[in-house]
């Protein structure tokens, strides 16, 4: 509920909703998707200004602990992990590459297999990087147990909305003489 919701079965005055909803949709401040994507937009703000003083932008700082975390990794692997496309991806590690912080390496096997692997300049950044994941833990203002569970159910979301498959707009029922579209 928020503090201009009325309490629920209470008819709002404004409106004259029961719930205080405001139309169908509902108000927007009731919304899960945007209070994720307020969230998203405000970690992703605080991480701005510190990741600027390593020299990457966020989605680079994807990219760069994915290779932290596996020192190399094939494009496609970078993107699976990321939930991106690779096309997505390509441009990221162009300029990571252009910054001297990763290499595309060709696989001896399969020409088509392009690596992609941390410079020295790259891998160096890691204590910084690391640095900047507690400077944002601590703005958060969440212990670290909250950071966990948090973390977990946000990936609990992301694991069903990916296996439920793409949405299926229904009609709302309309009522017929038993009360619904039988």
């Amino acid at each position: 509920m928020t503090p201009h919701s009325p309490p629920a079965g209470k008819i709002d005055d404004e409106t004259g909703d029961p719930g205080g909803r405001s139309g169908l949709a509902g108000r927007l401040d009731e919304q899960l998707c945007f209070a994720l994507y307020a969230a998203t937009n405000a970690v992703i703000r605080a991480y701005r200004p510190l990741l600027k003083d390593l020299g990457l932008t966020y989605p680079q700082y994807l990219v760069m602990l994915v290779l932290w975390e596996h020192r190399t990794r094939r494009l496609g692997e970078i993107a699976a992990t990321l939930r991106l496309a690779t096309h997505a991806i390509s441009p990221i590690v162009d300029r990571l590459e252009d910054a001297g912080l990763v290499r595309r390496v060709g696989d001896e096997r399969d020409g088509r297999v392009v690596h992609v692997e941390l410079t020295p300049t790259g891998a160096g950044l890691e204590p910084d990087a690391a640095a900047v994941q507690e400077e944002i833990r601590c703005q958060s203002g969440l212990e670290m147990d909250d950071v966990l569970r948090l973390r977990a159910e946000l990936l609990g979301l992301v694991d069903q909305m990916t296996d439920v498959g793409p949405p299926q707009l229904t009609k709302p029922a309309q009522d017929g003489p038993l009360g619904s579209n039988a």
